[in-house]
């Protein structure tokens, strides 16, 4: 039966649940993919708790990426074949056992690739590589502060860092996990611990790095914005300072919103730095985003890029996977199942 994931009304993860659906039917120029895999990403539990804009109107179904194998074909669309294994970059509504998704932002899955990688892909991978390549046009000789360092953007960015060459990198995470980011070859700052302003500007003798990558947001941004380097680059794309817990706190939330600060032009303009805001689901140019993503595919085929999946929730599970990704339990992407990978795109 054809089923979906529902945010009925801000608040904790019980305001998340799975309910039947009509059954979507492609529309000129779109197809019908039967879903295996849907990322979750911290978005998704901010539009649940109310914090995250844009969002649709409650009810909705959240979800950004998927991958699973095309089961119909809506007029005009001649790129694709049922059964062809894909992978889709939604604008919403993808954690469902079958979406409709217009063909130009749907790419075909290639065989060394699972549909397990692929769906750790469009959002996060997507994501930093938006930022480091196509924003900050990131080569060997820069300098790169991650925060997040072992969630899912953060090990992108780490792995994308690997490929370019880069050797000067930062990342900031909790203690027990900074094997992921040693693994990298990146210097690990225990994030509760340790102040990332004092060992950055010490490491770098008072420079600063050319790439600061900021998903905390509020606050934190000025701290962040201390240690740009000259002609650098802040990239603020997430404000998971608003909801530090699973409880919804309109309080926290309006106190990190309301300490965000507000960047002056002209002190930019003189110190010669830039701060870029990134939400690749309002991102509109796909052709960027196609040429993005083969790159992508092509960095995971050729064995630069590992998605890192840490775990895999059954979709009527999704409270758990919610409550999990609040507690900072995992290193890497958390995903949602909604049917067998068996190799069909026809059920």
């Amino acid at each position: 039966m054809p089923r979906r994931v529902v945010i009925n009304k801000a608040g904790g993860v019980s305001a998340i649940t799975v309910q039947s659906m009509d059954m979507p039917e492609p529309g000129e120029g779109e197809v019908r993919i039967r879903v295996v895999f849907a990322g979750i990403n911290f978005a998704d539990l901010l539009m649940r708790m109310g914090f995250y804009n844009p969002r649709p109107p409650y009810p909705f179904t959240p979800g950004y990426e998927v991958s699973g194998y095309i089961d119909a074909l809506g007029p005009g669309v001649t790129s694709f074949t049922l059964g062809q294994r894909v992978v889709a970059a939604m604008r919403n509504g993808g954690q469902a056992s079958h979406v409709t998704c217009v063909a130009s932002r749907v790419l075909a899955v290639p065989d060394k690739i699972s549909l397990k990688s692929a769906a750790a892909i469009p959002v996060i991978y997507l994501t930093a590589h938006h930022m480091l390549h196509h924003l900050g046009h990131m080569d060997k000789d820069h300098s790169v502060l991650i925060h997040g360092g072992a969630g899912g953007v953060g090990i992108a960015a780490l792995q994308l860092c690997k490929w370019a060459g880069v050797d000067k990198v930062w990342a900031t995470s909790s203690a027990p996990k900074h094997d992921v980011i040693k693994q990298y070859g990146a210097r690990a700052i225990d994030r509760h611990n340790e102040n990332f302003v004092d060992i950055v500007r010490k490491e770098t003798d008072g420079r600063g790095v050319d790439h600061v990558l900021d998903p905390i947001g509020g606050e934190h941004l000025k701290r962040s914005l201390s240690v740009v380097a000259e002609g650098g680059r802040l990239y603020t794309y997430g404000l998971s300072a608003a909801a530090p817990t699973s409880k919804r706190s309109l309080l926290k939330a309006l106190f990190a919103m309301r300490k965000t600060p507000k960047f002056d032009p002209l002190r930019l303009m003189t110190r010669n730095r830039s701060v870029f805001g990134v939400h690749m689901g309002t991102w509109t140019d796909e052709a960027v985003m196609q040429t993005q993503l083969n790159r992508i595919l092509s960095g995971i085929e050729e064995g630069h890029l590992n998605p890192t999946v840490d775990s895999i929730f059954p979709a009527e599970k999704v409270q758990d996977a919610h409550q999990y990704i609040h507690d900072a339990k995992n290193i890497g992407k958390v995903l949602l199942q909604f049917s067998p990978d068996d190799g069909g795109g026809l059920e």
